[in-house]
């Protein structure tokens, strides 16, 4: 069949060059997201779907607004049968999901209905689900709603982490487009209609989001910690002898029985560990990075930067 990609995240790169490798398809072009300035000098960048096809020859188009006249006439003129979607970061119009011949379809990094939105991979692990996967559907205007062509699931490991587990999703996703594919191209593939009473929403994530709230559960911001790791990152604030205020990002911690003191009052420190009360139990504190230096354990951190043993929490 005859494919057009669509898609600007990392986790879209293997399924991409799973297509690019199929003799049994053919892929035609791939829309992204267009070249960006990032980094601390502002260099241009290309998204990481169109830095994977250097030196392919493949033609890339890189619409402001695929919903825009142009980009939907650009996209038609590739003559589609099937049109691909993953982690692409825009919302697609009624003419775009129209253009192929036999269906759009999306992958998307949750077993839907579960978690639908920009930000499933972090939400799967802040809700402490146990499986997590790749839905293939067929795309409609909603969000995330369409039906369900396929599911293929893993399990979710104790230590999962945002960056884990979206690299996880990544590497099964080609195997369930080209067995989607393969039921399209045979005529028999499903339509399942999402339940709705089932369905949860995972919204775009912000780097205010990843701000530690010492007054929730030591659970759930363990797996807080856990999901946004690497985005958008967990962090809180620590409060020296003179006041001033020094941001420190928070990568590991683990649950330890409740504390005495009140949620986020005092840091204290155990062997290795800076310990901070929750609402209900407390968390030891074990990779960190403070304003200014480098991610280390907690023991290195203690033994630089000695006043942390009694610093006080924002």
């Amino acid at each position: 069949m005859r494919i057009v990609f669509i898609g600007t995240g990392e986790i879209g790169v293997p399924t991409l060059r799973a297509l690019l490798e199929s003799p049994e398809h053919e892929l035609a072009g791939v829309v992204t997201q267009p070249d960006k300035r990032a980094g601390r000098e502002q260099r241009v960048q290309a998204p990481p779907i169109k830095a994977a096809l250097a030196g392919s020859g493949l033609r890339v188009l890189q619409p402001l607004r695929i919903k825009h006249d142009d980009a939907v006439a650009q996209i038609a003129a590739l003559a589609p049968d099937v049109v691909v979607v993953m982690a692409y970061g825009q919302i697609l119009s009624r003419q775009v999901l129209e253009t192929p011949v036999i269906a759009c379809l999306n992958l998307h990094a949750s077993l839907l209905p579960r978690h639908r939105g920009a930000a499933p991979v972090q939400a799967t692990i802040v809700a402490g689900d146990i499986q997590s996967g790749i839905t293939v559907m067929y795309m409609n205007e909603g969000l995330d709603t369409g039906d369900i062509l396929l599911q293929r699931t893993i399990d979710l490991t104790p230590e999962e982490t945002g960056g884990s587990l979206h690299d996880r999703l990544g590497k099964i996703a080609p195997a369930a487009l080209l067995d989607a594919l393969q039921l399209l191209a045979a005529g028999n593939a499903p339509r399942v209609s999402q339940k709705e009473s089932e369905a949860t929403y995972a919204p775009k994530l912000e780097r205010e989001h990843g701000r530690i709230d010492w007054r929730e559960p030591a659970e759930l911001i363990a797996r807080k910690i856990r999901a946004f790791d690497p985005w958008p990152g967990s962090f809180t604030a620590v409060r020296d002898a003179r006041g001033r205020e020094h941001k420190l990002k928070i990568f590991r911690a683990k649950v330890r029985p409740n504390a005495t003191t009140r949620p986020g009052e005092i840091i204290g420190h155990e062997g290795e560990a800076l310990v901070v009360p929750t609402s209900d139990g407390a968390l030891s504190l074990e990779e960190l990075q403070l304003e200014g230096a480098r991610r280390m354990t907690a023991g290195e951190l203690l033994r630089g930067h000695a006043w942390l043993r009694s610093a006080a929490l924002a």
